[in-house]
């Protein structure tokens, strides 16, 4: 992660500039922008968006939405996978999903890089559960290991092939073990 800290900024004056490649975020008054995703990352990210969207869309339950910038709390993040349940999508004046998503993901997902710090990373998981995310994930490639996070209780770890990795109530449909997400690297 890159820090950038020219002068310091408010969240709002934060929000006006132009998004960067990767794009940054703004925690705690600070500019950090992510790591560029390698190989394992995007495998990862480009799998999982469609394996949840192809069970919860259809039926208006969710949708997963990749690399999508939410702002609530003080903070402007860019969870790698961002699950919304249906009714809680901002819709724009024409019933359009909206540009702007100033709430917290239902479901937050992030996938680790390699030059990411874990620290930065789960921090932002907690924020999101404190602000009415009902379920993070860290994901590990290179350990293959996935970290899930429920509001005020201990993190859980899944790093064996058989264990099917918990999802939220709204999302009980999806079954999905290690081995599955991680034979996507594979493939």
């Amino acid at each position: 992660m890159v820090q950038i800290s020219p002068k310091s900024l408010t969240l709002e004056e934060f929000l006006k500039l132009p998004e960067t490649k990767p794009a940054s975020e703004y925690i705690d008054g600070e500019i950090i922008q992510k790591p560029m995703p390698q190989g394992k990352h995007s495998v990862v990210q480009g799998e999982l968006v469609p394996a949840i969207n192809t069970v919860l869309r259809a039926p208006k339950i969710a949708r997963a939405f990749p690399e999508l910038r939410c702002t609530f709390g003080g903070r402007s993040t860019v969870p790698d996978v961002s699950v919304f349940v249906w009714d809680r999508i901002p819709r724009d004046e024409k019933g359009e999903i909206a540009n702007t998503f100033s709430i917290a993901p239902d479901w937050t997902i992030e996938i680790l890089s390699p030059d990411q710090s874990q620290t930065k990373v789960t921090k932002n998981i907690l924020h999101c559960l404190k602000y009415e995310t009902q379920m993070g994930w860290l994901i590990d490639p290179e350990e293959q290991t996935v970290f899930v996070y429920l509001p005020n209780q201990q993190p859980e770890v899944f790093d064996e092939p058989e264990q099917q990795i918990p999802v939220p109530s709204f999302a009980r449909e999806i079954k999905l073990t290690v081995g599955n997400l991680f034979g996507w690297l594979m493939e």
